[in-house]
């Protein structure tokens, strides 16, 4: 029988693209349920990624450790993909961290099992590179906001992307995700109109 967390997993994945109901019915049953609680690592920088997480509940982030200072790349909450992607595909050691920002509940694959799956079905390949040219296209216009757009613009373009990310994560974690302080990012708050 299918979970619900199954249920929104397969509509996520029928929205990038559709699979047979053959493929579902080897697929699916590899997602396990998993539960972490607020501030777990579930993913170290200098070891190889052992999961893809599909989020179901929570928040969470991407970080890398920069001199005394940590910078968030990106936050994952549902319903989406997370862990540290570039380490799952290439099975390479990670440079990153995946920690929760928030009680969280996954879906998730061993990435063994996932890298099976992506020989054994065309299909689910096909769906990954679908998935991943999204990916690339998110991550080029975030590259475009970080290099050319203002404080401010960049918080605008944060707000009009995800207006609901002020309710979900701390304010200090938003500051540094679009690199500025703690005390400018109040004054933006107080500044711009929501």
């Amino acid at each position: 029988m299918e979970s619900e967390a199954h249920r929104l997993l397969k509509a996520q994945l029928q929205a990038v693209h559709p699979l047979s109901e053959e493929v579902y019915e080897a697929f699916l049953p590899l997602w396990k349920p998993f539960e972490a609680r607020r501030k777990e690592l579930l993913s170290l920088a200098g070891e190889q990624e052992k999961y893809l997480y599909f989020t179901t509940e929570g928040v969470q982030r991407v970080y890398a450790l920069h001199g005394d200072k940590d910078v968030t790349i990106v936050f994952t909450y549902a319903p989406s993909f997370g862990g540290i992607l570039d380490s799952v595909l290439l099975q390479t050691p990670s440079a990153y961290y995946y920690e929760t920002l928030t009680p969280s509940r996954f879906l998730r694959i061993p990435v063994t099992r996932l890298h099976e799956v992506l020989r054994t079905y065309p299909e689910v390949e096909t769906l990954m590179r679908k998935g991943l040219a999204f990916t690339l296209s998110g991550l080029m216009e975030r590259l475009a906001e970080l290099q050319c757009m203002s404080s401010e613009e960049k918080f605008r373009a944060l707000l009009r992307r995800s207006p609901h990310i002020l309710q979900l994560v701390p304010h200090k974690y938003l500051a540094g995700y679009i690199g500025i302080d703690t005390t400018n990012f109040s004054k933006l708050m107080n500044r711009v109109h929501i």
